[in-house]
């Protein structure tokens, strides 16, 4: 049986970890290990962690790359999965994450706000699946293949070992889960699952400045990989892989 790490990077998420962490110790096949990132709380959220009995890692370079990918480094299970502090998991969400790896190398799905204004509670679906599609359109035309999404992901630990060495953690200004998508897509599956859904925070996309830096980032995280990952090149390599495979 394949064993089961979970990932959370935090800072200063003291009151939504509780509750991801309750999230967690209820799910139908509970996790072996939770690894907690501490990325220079201020607040209880370390202590939060160990009351749940989860592993805590500190990481003083700012930024998710740096505390996605030292939780990477620690976890231990053949499978790694990530979530964030405010991501609310169904129950299932583990169990759904090992069968979404059964022939593939890494598995995502869509989030759904869950915390959208009382007026707007309606449109919750419509405006999620309009953010998570053109999320995947957008960079799937980019990279040649399903992105990852970092707030609901799971990977082989053995996919991560490989690439651990390539994904750029010193950069607090790039998305972590679309830097590490361009490395496994070389040469690693990724399967997009719109089944595989979590709960996530509408909270970065109130803000215009947020929402602005958010666009940013993600332009740097594909441009910082060019010319060598420029789209026409990753779609080549993948047509011209399937062609191989066909023969």
């Amino acid at each position: 049986m394949l064993t089961l790490s979970v990932v959370i990077p935090v800072k200063d998420d003291a009151v939504p970890l509780e509750r991801c962490l309750r999230d967690l110790a209820a799910q139908t096949r509970a996790p072996d290990e939770i690894v907690v990132v501490d990325n220079g709380s201020t607040d209880d959220s370390a202590e939060v962690a160990r009351r749940f009995g989860a592993r805590v890692v500190p990481e003083p370079r700012p930024g998710i790359p740096a505390a996605a990918s030292t939780g990477y480094d620690a976890a231990t299970g053949d499978v790694v999965a990530r979530c964030d502090a405010d991501s609310r998991l169904p129950r299932d969400w583990t169990e759904r994450v090992l069968a979404g790896l059964a022939d593939v190398d890494a598995v995502t799905g869509p989030g759904r706000f869950y915390d959208v204004p009382a007026r707007l509670a309606r449109l919750s679906r419509l405006f999620s699946a309009l953010y998570l599609g053109a999320y995947v359109a957008t960079t799937g035309l980019a990279l040649g293949h399903a992105p990852l999404f970092g707030s609901n992901l799971g990977m082989r630990r053995s996919a991560w070992l490989a690439v651990r060495e390539d994904v750029h953690r010193d950069d607090p200004e790039i998305h972590d889960d679309l830097d590490l998508a361009v490395h496994l897509g070389t040469g690693h599956r990724i399967r997009w699952d719109r089944s595989l859904v979590v709960g996530i925070s509408s909270r970065p996309f109130r803000d215009r400045a947020a929402l602005r830096r958010r666009f940013r980032r993600g332009m740097r995280s594909l441009t910082l990989h060019w010319p060598e990952e420029y789209p026409p090149y990753r779609w080549a390599r993948r047509i011209r892989n399937r062609s191989a495979v066909r023969e």
